[in-house]
């Protein structure tokens, strides 16, 4: 079957189409045919040699995580209701034209969900959903997002104004910002400007009560200085080449709630749970994803390069 591997870290040039031998589905697995393969940013950054430390993987390997496609074969002990189903599920290596998954992997894609839309939510959907959940979300927060014109920030701008938030997300460029507002935030900043902090604060009313930080970096260290005393800061992106900086005593003084990367970490049967609703919440029409580019599989290398680009809004997807 065709792949595509990391040859070695570096830029997107090491991304390499090969052919490789197909893989095997054993006990209580299936085998997937391929249809669209999902990205995120952190791809691009152990791609290119970063978080060893979190995610030790060495080339040559296939990337990628996320997939949906149509169950090809079954292995030992998994029912044959199975067969020739549309799913999505989390993958080792799902930029390849086949993928094994453990059966209680799966999550069915609903009949009135596209394919391509499925797979901008198998990451991202999964996680939005958790965070506004786990951060606590609700009718009258004011909450500041960052990265809101990602792949993740364009579901959590929906999400948190389809639970009554007065939603902040400063972003770079007309563009993004109208497609921030689009999407249901209330005001958008430029983030390019050197005094968004206080146009931040200024639409916020005077603190966030609530901030997302996808970023990280300086630009999540200047977001938690905006959070109000007793709010929720929740950590949980790292393009910037780390995540935010914040001092876990001044936000115990201050009665703030982080929430991390590490907090967002689920079992199957939340992935299932997590992964239905965003499914269902799509399908209805009730939440959009935002698909920015559909590269062919062979041109993975080209993904990333306008993944690291940020030129493009919201995701970025390969179709196999």
């Amino acid at each position: 079957m065709r792949a595509v591997q990391v040859t070695e870290f570096g830029g997107p040039e090491v991304l390499v189409p090969v052919e490789v031998a197909d893989p095997e589905p054993g006990a209580g697995e299936v085998l997937i045919d391929v249809a669209y393969a999902d990205t995120i940013f952190l791809e691009t950054q152990l791609r290119a040699g970063w978080g060893q430390e979190y995610f030790p993987v060495r080339p040559p390997y296939v990337p990628g995580g996320g997939v949906v496609g149509v169950v090809r074969a079954l292995g030992a002990g998994v029912a044959q209701e199975w067969r020739g189903r549309r799913v999505a599920a989390f993958v080792t290596g799902s930029y390849a034209e086949r993928a094994v998954a453990p059966v209680d992997a799966l999550s069915v894609v609903p009949d009135a969900l596209e394919p391509r839309l499925a797979a901008a939510l198998v990451h991202d959907g999964v996680t939005a959903s958790g965070v506004v959940e786990q951060v606590g979300v609700a009718a009258g927060d004011r909450v500041l997002i960052l990265g809101a014109s990602g792949g993740m920030g364009t579901l959590l701008v929906q999400l948190a104004r389809a639970r009554g938030a007065h939603v902040v997300a400063p972003a770079r460029g007309e563009a993004k910002r109208a497609l921030v507002r689009e999407l249901g935030a209330h005001e958008s900043v430029e983030l390019a400007a050197t005094d968004w902090p206080q146009r931040a604060r200024a639409a916020l009313g005077g603190a966030a009560d609530v901030v997302l930080d996808g970023v990280g970096g300086t630009l999540g260290a200047t977001a938690f200085a905006l959070t109000a005393d007793g709010g929720r800061f929740s950590a949980h992106g790292a393009p910037s080449g780390g995540f935010a900086p914040v001092d876990a005593e001044e936000a115990q003084r201050r009665g703030i709630r982080l929430s991390g990367i590490q907090d967002y970490q689920y079992g199957p049967a939340e992935v299932r749970r997590l992964t239905a609703a965003a499914f269902a919440e799509a399908a209805a029409g009730r939440l959009r994803p935002v698909i920015g580019g559909v590269f062919p599989l062979d041109r993975a290398a080209d993904a990333h390069t306008a993944i690291e680009g940020r030129g493009l809004l919201g995701k970025v997807v390969l179709k196999v």
